[in-house]
């Protein structure tokens, strides 16, 4: 990819933590790698404490681990649904502790709360069409790790992306999305033009995972969450959600225990 691309990227993921700050109230005051090993839920889904557990992961492979573990029981149909009662949501009441965030896709069959089998208190989630980012997106993914000690941030692409494959039809074809989605085909340029260099059968699938790498590679290169990388205080990964399955695959960036 060229550097306009990278720029333009690194443009989109500007810190936007203080204007996203002052947005949220409710909130409390108050992890590395970048494998590139493709990984399934049964590879990655490592002995964890049992999801009922109220302690938070205290490491980017332990949030990891509970994460991919809630996944199996999503795939397996074992839904224990954590944290989902009265007593949860008083605990959480006062002050929250997430071991983790979540950048997924709008699509109505991809709830993060559900593809992990979480609850209150477990997740930050940011949903934007394509899992695209901008400064106040980019704001809400820092706020977790930087104001709360969040380990873990996942991207998270899933099979059939409409907002992906529109904004691959509307440039391969030349033509204007209308209102203002052509912002989310601007955005999802740099991985378009990643996927017209790779000879696959299916260009909008690959266009989803290059675009889920991408991003996650440019948060990796955030300047605010880059030293937390660097402390292996916070690893950022980026996933693949399979709706046929109900599958997570790992792309890249998983925290090695």
């Amino acid at each position: 990819m060229g550097n306009a691309g990278h720029a333009q990227r690194r443009t989109l993921l500007t810190g936007g933590l203080v204007a996203t700050a002052a947005l949220i109230t409710g909130c409390s005051s108050k992890s590395d790698g970048t494998a590139t090993q493709r990984t399934t839920v049964a590879g990655a889904a490592a002995k964890t404490a049992s999801p009922s557990a109220n302690t938070r992961p205290d490491s980017p492979s332990a949030a990891f681990a509970r994460l991919m573990e809630g996944n199996r029981r999503w795939v397996d149909g074992k839904l224990q649904h954590p944290g989902q009662d009265p007593s949860r949501r008083k605990a959480v009441a006062e002050k929250q502790e997430p071991y983790g965030v979540i950048l997924s896709c709008i699509d109505s069959r991809v709830p993060p709360e559900l593809v992990f089998d979480t609850g209150l208190g477990d997740l930050f989630v940011l949903r934007t069409g394509g899992q695209v980012v901008a400064p106040v997106v980019t704001g809400s993914v820092e706020y977790g790790p930087l104001t709360s000690g969040t380990p873990l941030v996942v991207v998270l692409g899933h099979q059939r992306c409409g907002a992906v494959k529109a904004a691959y039809e509307a440039m391969r074809d030349g033509k204007e999305l209308p209102g203002t989605l052509p912002s989310i085909a601007h955005a999802l340029r740099p991985a378009y033009r990643a996927t017209l260099k790779k000879q696959t059968d299916d260009p909008v699938d690959a266009m989803i995972r290059i675009h889920a790498e991408q991003t996650a590679e440019d948060l990796r290169a955030n300047k605010a969450l880059a030293p937390l990388i660097k402390k292996g205080e916070l690893a950022v990964v980026s996933a693949y959600y399979s709706l046929d399955t109900g599958r997570v695959e790992t792309l890249t960036g998983a925290p090695s225990a």
